[in-house]
C-alpha cells in the first residue's frame, strides 16, 4: 500500500515508515552475517577470513547499487509528491534500463579483475583461493541484487516500506537453511556460501519486481515511456554523487582492509613457533571481519533511519511542504540515538560472546581479542554517526548532493589516512590504532553535517523538479 508522507505528525509517520524498512535491513544483513558465521563455524577461520576480505570488495558494488537506489528512489518520491504519476513510471523504466547496462558491465569487469582487487589488499596466498571462489560467484549474481535494490527504493518513494520486507523475510529464512544444506550437507566450502545467497537474492529479486509493476500499473494514469533522457539525466545527477559516496567509502575500506592484512605486531608480541605471522594475519582477518559484521550492522540501521528521512524529505519537497522537513529530522535524530544507545550497550556489554559466534569453537583466541577491540573502541561513538547519516538522510532527500557527498569524503579521508598513521604511534597487538580512525572521521564529519543544516545551505542546493 503506498502512503502520503506529506501528511500527519512527522514523528508518527516517520516511524511507522521506517520500522519495516529497518526489518528489511536487519534481514538484508542477515545474508552477510550469515554468510560470516557458516564460514567460520561449519568450515574454518580460514574461510571466515576469505570471506571477510572478499566482503570488502563486494561494498564496491554495493556502491553502484545504493547509487541506483537512491536516484531513482529520490526522484521519485518527489514526482509521486508532485502526483505526477506518468514521469513516476518513466523514471522506474529508465533507471532498469540503464541498471542492466551497467550490470552487464560490473559483471565482466569484476570477473576480469577480482584477483586483481585481492592482490592489491595483500590478501594472503592461503586465503586467496577461497576469497577469489567467493567473490567471482558473487560478482555473477549483480543483476537480481542491482534490481532488487531498486524495487525497493521505489517502493520506499511511494511510502510503502512493509512489502520489500515481506519478500525479504521468506528469502532470508531460506538462505540460512541454503547456507548450512550447501556447506554442510553438499561439502561446496566457500562458494556454497556464496552461491546460497545468489539464488535467495534471485527469489527475492524476482518476487519484488512483479508486485512494483502490478503497484505501479495500479497507480492509474497514462503509461510511463520506456526510457526518458530528462529524467535520466535528473537520476543520475542524484545517483552519481551517491554512487561515488559509497565508492569511493568502499575504496577506504579497501585501504583500511589491506591495513589489516598487513599488520605487523609491535615487538611486544612474541609469536611461538606454531603462531607465524601468517597465522597472526589470519586471526587479524577473522576478528576484524567479524567486528566489522557487527559494526555495519549498527551503522546500517542508522542508515535505515536515514533512507526514511530521504522518502519523507523528498515526498513533502515534492509537494511544496518544506516545514514539515525539519520536524521530520528531529525525530529521526530521536529515532537514531536510541538505536545507537542500544547497539553500544550491547556492544560493551556482550562484545566477546558476540565476536565469538563468527569463530569456530575453541580456536581464535587472538582474533577474539582483535574483534572486541575494534568495538570497545569504535562503538562508544554510534550516536555521532548516527546524527551525521540522518543529515545525510535529509541532504539526499532534497537533492543537495554537495552537501552529503562532502560530508561523505571528509569521513573517509580522515579514516584512511588515519588509520595508516595511528598504528605507527598507537602499539597495540589488536591494531587499536586502526581502530582509532573511525571515531575521529565521524566527529568531524558530523560537525560538518551540522553545519550545513543550520545554516541551510541543503535548501539553496536543493534538486528542483
Amino acid at each position: 500500500m503506498n502512503h502520503d508522507l506529506t501528511a500527519g505528525k512527522p514523528a508518527r509517520v516517520l516511524f511507522r515508515f521506517t520500522l519495516p524498512l529497518f526489518g528489511s535491513m536487519l534481514l538484508q544483513q542477515l545474508y552477510s552475517i550469515v554468510d560470516s558465521l557458516v564460514a567460520g563455524k561449519l568450515i574454518d577461520e580460514q574461510a571466515l577470513a576469505a570471506v571477510s576480505d572478499s566482503f570488502e570488495v563486494t561494498l564496491i558494488y554495493l556502491a553502484f547499487a545504493f547509487g541506483c537506489n537512491i536516484g531513482c528512489s529520490v526522484v521519485a518520491s518527489q514526482l509521486f509528491g508532485a502526483g505526477r504519476k506518468k514521469d513516476l513510471k518513466t523514471a522506474v523504466h529508465t533507471t532498469f534500463v540503464f541498471t542492466a547496462v551497467l550490470c552487464g558491465l560490473l559483471t565482466v569487469g569484476g570477473l576480469l579483475a577480482g584477483k586483481l582487487l585481492l592482490r592489491a589488499i595483500d590478501t594472503p596466498e592461503n586465503v586467496l583461493p577461497d576469497a577469489l571462489a567467493y567473490l567471482d560467484v558473487y560478482t555473477v549474481g549483480l543483476l537480481p541484487q542491482f534490481f532488487y535494490n531498486i524495487a525497493t527504493g521505489v517502493f520506499s518513494a511511494l511510502g510503502d516500506s512493509r512489502t520489500p520486507f515481506l519478500f525479504l523475510a521468506g528469502s532470508s529464512v531460506a538462505n540460512i537453511g541454503m547456507d548450512v544444506l550447501f556447506v554442510a550437507a553438499f561439502d561446496w566450502g566457500v562458494p556454497g556460501v556464496a552461491w546460497a545467497t545468489v539464488l535467495c537474492q534471485t527469489v527475492s529479486c524476482v518476487l519484488a519486481l512483479a508486485a512494483l509493476f502490478r503497484r505501479l500499473h495500479r497507480l492509474g494514469g497514462e503509461k510511463g515511456a520506456l526510457f526518458s533522457f530528462p529524467l535520466f539525466r535528473r537520476i543520475v545527477s542524484v545517483a552519481v554523487p551517491g554512487t561515488l559516496q559509497q565508492s569511493f567509502i568502499s575504496v577506504g575500506n579497501l585501504f583500511i582492509q589491506k591495513a589489516v592484512n598487513g599488520y605487523i605486531p609491535p615487538e611486544t608480541l612474541t609469536l611461538s613457533a606454531d603462531f607465524s605471522q601468517a597465522a597472526f594475519s589470519q586471526a587479524m582477518m577473522a576478528g576484524y571481519g567479524a567486528a566489522v559484521k557487527l559494526n555495519t550492522l549498527t551503522v546500517n540501521c542508522l542508515s535505515t533511519v536515514a533512507n526514511g528521512v530521504s522518502n519523507f524529505t523528498g515526498q513533502n519537497i515534492g509537494a511544496g511542504k518544506q516545514d514539515r522537513v525539519r520536524a521530520g529530522c528531529r525525530a529521526a535524530i530521536g529515532i537514531a540515538l536510541g538505536f545507537a544507545a542500544a547497539f553500544t550497550f550491547l556492544y560493551l556489554a556482550f562484545g566477546g560472546p558476540l565476536i565469538g559466534l563468527f569463530l569456530e569453537d575453541g580456536s581464535g583466541a587472538q582474533a577474539l581479542r582483535v574483534g572486541q577491540s575494534f568495538l570497545r573502541i569504535v562503538s562508544p561513538f554510534y550516536a555521532v554517526v548516527g546524527v551525521k547519516l540522518v543529515l545525510d538522510g535529509l541532504f539526499r532527500g532534497a537533492g543537495a548532493t554537495g552537501c552529503f557527498t562532502a560530508t561523505t569524503f571528509t569521513d573517509l579521508i580522515l579514516r584512511v589516512l588515519l588509520a595508516m598513521v595511528l598504528p605507527l604511534y598507537v602499539l597495540s597487538e589488536t591494531g587499536a590504532g586502526i581502530w582509532a580512525a573511525w571515531p575521529v572521521g565521524w566527529a568531524v564529519s558530523c560537525g560538518l553535517g551540522c553545519w550545513f543544516y543550520f545554516r541551510g545551505k541543503w535548501k539553496k542546493n536543493a534538486l528542483a523538479l
